[in-house]
C-alpha cells in the first residue's frame, strides 16, 4: 500500500470522504492517520473514536486520548465530549467525574447536543458538580431541540416526576413519544407505560416492540419484569422474541 500524500487528501471531497469512512474499517483508519498527522482536526476525532471503539484497529485509550488532546487544544466540540466520556468511564486515565463534568460543560457551551445531554446528566445526578435539576433541564431541553432523542426522555421524566417542573403527564408523554420517534427504546418504553395506564393498550403495544427490539439486554431483563407483572392480561401475555 502507497502512502497517502497531501495532494490525495486536499483532492477528496465530502463524497470521497463519505465512501472511504463508510468501507472497510482498515482502509479508514490508513486515510484519517494521515489527515490526523497533517492537521485535520476533524479526521483526529474521528481517528480517536476508531481507537476508543477498535474499529478497524485494536482498541487503544491512549492513542485516542493523544488525538483528543490535539483535537480539544481547537476547541473541537465532539472531541471536549469524548475527552468528557473517557475521564467519565476511565478510558486511558483514571476515573474522574469531575473532569468528566468539566469537558461535558465546555462542550455543552459550544451547542454540541451530546455534550449538552451529557452536562446535564451530570447535574441532575450530582454527579462531578452540585445537583441542579433546573439548569439540567435547561441543558436536556437545549439538545431536545436539535432532535436529541436521549433528551427529549429525559424532559418526559423531568414532566412524570416533577422535576424543576409541575408534574405533568400529558406532557411527559407527548415527550417520550418524541423520544421514541428519534428511535430511544427508553422513550418508547416510557410512552408505553403512560398509554398502558391510560388503557390504551393497543398503542402501547407496537411502542413495547419496538422498545425490545433496539433495546440491550439489560433492559430486556427489566422489561420483562415489568410485563410479568402487569395488571394488563394483553401485556403480561404478551410475546417478545
Amino acid at each position: 500500500m502507497h502512502e497517502i500524500t497531501a495532494r490525495e487528501l486536499n483532492r477528496l471531497d465530502a463524497q470521497g470522504w463519505r465512501d472511504i469512512l463508510s468501507g472497510p474499517p482498515e482502509i479508514a483508519l490508513r486515510w484519517l492517520h494521515a489527515a490526523a498527522e497533517q492537521g485535520v482536526i476533524e479526521a483526529q476525532v474521528n481517528l480517536a473514536q476508531k481507537y476508543l471503539e477498535g474499529r478497524g484497529c485494536d482498541a487503544d485509550p491512549t492513542q485516542a486520548l493523544a488525538w483528543l488532546r490535539l483535537a480539544t487544544n481547537e476547541g473541537h466540540p465532539m472531541g471536549m465530549n469524548l475527552l468528557g466520556r473517557c475521564y467519565e468511564n476511565g478510558w486511558g486515565l483514571k476515573k474522574d467525574d469531575v473532569m468528566a463534568t468539566y469537558w461535558f460543560r465546555q462542550a455543552a457551551l459550544t451547542g454540541l447536543d451530546w455534550g449538552q445531554y451529557n452536562y446535564a446528566t451530570s447535574l441532575a445526578l450530582g454527579r462531578g458538580a452540585p445537583a441542579d435539576l433546573a439548569q439540567a433541564l435547561d441543558f436536556f431541553r437545549k439538545a431536545a431541540g436539535q432532535g436529541h432523542a436521549k433528551s427529549w426522555n429525559f424532559v418526559g421524566s423531568f414532566h412524570e416526576d416533577g422535576w424543576a417542573v409541575p408534574r405533568n403527564l400529558e406532557q411527559a408523554l407527548a415527550c417520550y413519544l418524541r423520544a421514541a420517534q428519534g428511535q430511544d427504546f427508553r422513550g418508547a418504553f416510557n410512552a408505553a407505560r403512560l398509554l398502558a395506564d391510560q388503557g390504551k393498550t393497543d398503542q402501547a403495544l407496537p411502542l413495547l416492540r419496538q422498545a425490545w427490539e433496539q433495546g440491550h439486554p439489560a433492559f430486556r431483563g427489566q422489561m420483562r419484569a415489568y410485563l410479568r407483572a402487569h395488571p394488563v392480561k394483553a401485556l403480561r401475555e404478551l410475546r417478545l422474541q
